[in-house]
């Protein structure tokens, strides 16, 4: 197995990088959290409904959701600070590490994101790692969002292998379900905060860092 796909936001890039615009605009950086998380759950909303809207706008009404619930009306002009940010991540401290192994090693790299073409290469640009990647898909190709199955099969069918020929890496325990009940292999980045549930799919490669992800899979799959 050769071809390595890569979450995005969270996995590669760190979100963390917000929270000082969520401390002046909310009052507390812990907002980011639960913003991501109404985002994802909008975006999973979304693809349940058959109803697909673009990530960037779900990210909008997620802050919006966020604000009410913190009491307050959010600025236009904060939204549109949050939502710039999104665009100018950096990577994780492993990322550039890990992709430069896995690359000198000999794999294809490819990213695989819920965010829109426009935003994707805008942050991989920004942080710097664009050029590790062969190639980059959103989900706007399917109008569907991860973890369903046609985001997986739809990355799969481009790159004209079958899904059993993919490993996907990600932070994110539905991504990761997601890859391996659609046929795919996984390899699980355990980041602070970042856990497994029961209930979820258990990949054969399971690593604190990116970097000892890349050397599993250099192992396992070179």
């Amino acid at each position: 197995m050769r071809h390595i796909v890569f979450d995005v936001n969270e996995t590669l890039l760190d979100l963390s990088n917000l929270n000082p615009q969520f401390k002046r605009i909310f009052g507390e950086e812990s907002v980011s959290d639960r913003w991501f998380a109404q985002l994802l759950q909008n975006a999973m909303v979304a693809s349940l409904s058959g109803h697909y809207q673009d990530f960037a706008d779900l990210a909008r009404d997620a802050l919006e959701l966020s604000a009410k619930k913190q009491g307050f009306s959010l600025r236009s002009e904060d939204a549109a600070d949050i939502l710039a940010g999104m665009r100018r991540l950096s990577p994780h401290s492993d990322v550039i590490p890990a992709l430069t192994r896995l690359k000198e090693a000999g794999f294809c790299l490819i990213a695989l994101t819920n965010s829109p073409y426009r935003i994707l290469k805008s942050q991989l640009s920004y942080a710097g790692i664009l050029d590790f990647f062969e190639q980059t898909f959103s989900v706007d190709e399917v109008k569907l969002f991860k973890p369903h199955p046609a985001v997986y099969q739809m990355a799969a069918q481009k790159l004209g292998i079958a899904l059993s020929d993919i490993r996907m890496v990600a932070a994110h325990n539905w991504d990761i379900t997601g890859a391996i009940r659609a046929g795919c292999k996984g390899a699980f980045v355990a980041r602070a905060g970042a856990h497994l549930g029961t209930y979820d799919e258990k990949p054969d490669i399971v690593a604190s860092s990116l970097i000892e992800v890349a050397e599993a899979i250099i192992q396992k799959d070179a």
